[in-house]
């Protein structure tokens, strides 16, 4: 009996070793056959501009091609849920933000995941935000903006803000906003980027909280649309000239930023994450890469540990879980 049951012991350990040495052996080799970057948006809008940016350097540092794939819907979380059904081996990496990881949980009941679910590697930017609109919408700043909001709410014709799905960061600020300024606003929720700049271009959205670059811009430039006022607490890189909401009186408090991350599923191998997180910084490095970066409006992140990239996202979780608690947000 004591010889089975040391059998039976050695055998496990062994298989046990075999599987921990095969595992490590696969991480060191990492990768082995091109990595697929997850956009929770469809292509046109500045998220997939992002990933188009970085995946030729990061495919460059990693040795292996890295393909972009777009896939919109239900506030990004269609995208994030399809990463944690796939294999937890870093060949699926989400490019996302506290939009899709942590508001989508909070907003979305048939949305089963939790912010914890998912390791930050690196944050890459943050990116200017603003309160965009429709060209011919009769308010030109912040404070202009809350007139309007509050005569349309008088008059029931409550001024309408889009967003990329309920949930999500954008639609937390409209909820936000209308609570801090006492006005009923309608919210539009959309896919993406993309349609709802088409929409705000028809004039069949009023205004989008959200993060811009040089292709919203140039749609500025040329009366397609029109900027209200910067979210961001300073005035962004691309609009030195455009006011931010805390130089208003009626929005001074009203400011936002948002960044970009790359993440895996909590459990992928540590050798893994660690090559990733290697070939991040060397993209971040690249002075091509960050010349187009920062053409696009973004601010480039500075250099985090793993680490430090983990606790930003633990502190992003806790901060925003505070936003939509002090909202009464509850999932629909």
């Amino acid at each position: 009996m004591n010889e089975k049951r040391l059998f039976i012991r050695n055998t496990a350990a062994g298989l046990l070793f075999t599987a921990s040495f095969l595992g490590t052996a696969f991480a060191q080799s990492f990768p082995t056959k091109p990595v697929t970057l997850m956009v929770p948006y469809p292509a046109g809008g500045l998220s997939d501009v992002i990933a188009r940016t970085v995946n030729a350097p990061l495919g460059k540092a990693l040795g292996q091609p890295v393909l972009v794939d777009n896939l919109g819907g239900a506030s990004g979380s269609i995208a994030a849920q399809k990463v944690l059904n796939a294999p937890s081996d870093g060949y699926l990496l989400f490019q996302g933000s506290p939009n899709e990881l942590i508001f989508a949980p909070l907003a979305i009941s048939s949305v089963k995941y939790k912010p914890e679910d998912f390791r930050q590697i690196h944050r890459v930017g943050m990116a200017p935000m603003a309160i965009m609109a429709r060209a011919d919408l009769p308010a030109n700043n912040a404070d202009e903006l809350v007139a309007y909001a509050i005569k349309a709410a008088k008059e029931g014709k409550s001024m309408t803000y889009a967003s990329v799905g309920i949930g999500s960061f954008y639609h937390l600020l409209g909820e936000q906003m209308s609570k801090m300024t006492g006005a009923s606003m309608l919210h539009v929720p959309y896919k993406g980027l993309a349609d709802v700049v088409k929409d705000m271009m028809g004039g069949q959205v009023d205004i989008f909280m959200a993060p811009y670059g040089a292709p919203q811009v140039e749609l500025a430039k040329s009366g397609k649309i029109k900027f209200i006022a910067a979210l961001s607490p300073g005035r962004g890189p691309l609009l030195q000239q455009l006011p931010s909401t805390s130089e208003s009186k009626l929005l001074k408090t009203f400011t936002a930023e948002i960044g970009t991350g790359y993440f895996v599923k909590r459990d992928t191998p540590e050798a893994v994450v660690q090559a990733l997180h290697k070939a991040i910084q060397a993209t971040m490095a690249d002075a091509d890469f960050k010349a187009r970066i920062v053409a696009l409006g973004q601010e480039m992140s500075p250099l985090q540990s793993l680490d430090a990239a983990n606790k930003a996202f633990v502190d992003e979780t806790a901060q925003y879980r505070a936003i939509a608690k002090s909202i009464k947000l509850e999932p629909q």
